[in-house]
């Protein structure tokens, strides 16, 4: 049975490390458990939000490069006015928010993903419809319902 499993791990190969790509900034959810307030906020690597007594910076924001839609991992520093001591300095996992996540009474703080530009929709002008068969019918009314006055 050792055998099996010496050969098997001989046969699995070395894994591979999987390349990440770094993005510009991070898209964020933060939530007060007191009021219920949902606020989704979208920051640059460096930039910092204020919220209640919630200071968050965005320090970085990976994601594997093959596929940036599918994980992100954004390291955060979250500063609480009361303390003075960060309340959660590091990597918070999208795709597994549980894993490490900032415990305080008040707040929560989840990634939502990576602010990648390049994955942005395009902007899609108003489409101009002809006059004609495509037109809608104009209205007309109903001889049954409109007053015989006049």
């Amino acid at each position: 049975m050792r055998w099996l499993a010496l050969a098997l791990l001989c046969l699995a190969g070395p894994l591979q490390a999987q390349e990440l790509a770094e993005a510009p900034g991070a898209k964020l959810r933060i939530l007060d458990k007191l009021t219920g307030e949902v606020q989704d906020v979208t920051l640059a690597r460096g930039q910092a939000v204020v919220t209640g007594r919630l200071t968050v910076q965005l320090d970085s924001c990976r994601s594997p490069a093959d596929n940036t839609v599918a994980e992100a991992d954004a390291h955060l520093t979250i500063l609480d006015a009361a303390s003075t001591a960060p309340v959660f300095a590091g990597w918070m996992l999208a795709t597994a928010p549980a894993l490490s996540a900032l415990d305080h009474p008040r707040y929560d703080v989840w990634v939502l993903g990576c602010d990648v530009p390049e994955l942005a929709l395009p902007v899609v002008e108003d489409a101009v419809q002809e006059e004609g068969a495509d037109a809608p019918a104009e209205a007309t009314t109903d001889p049954a319902t409109t007053d015989s006055d006049g």
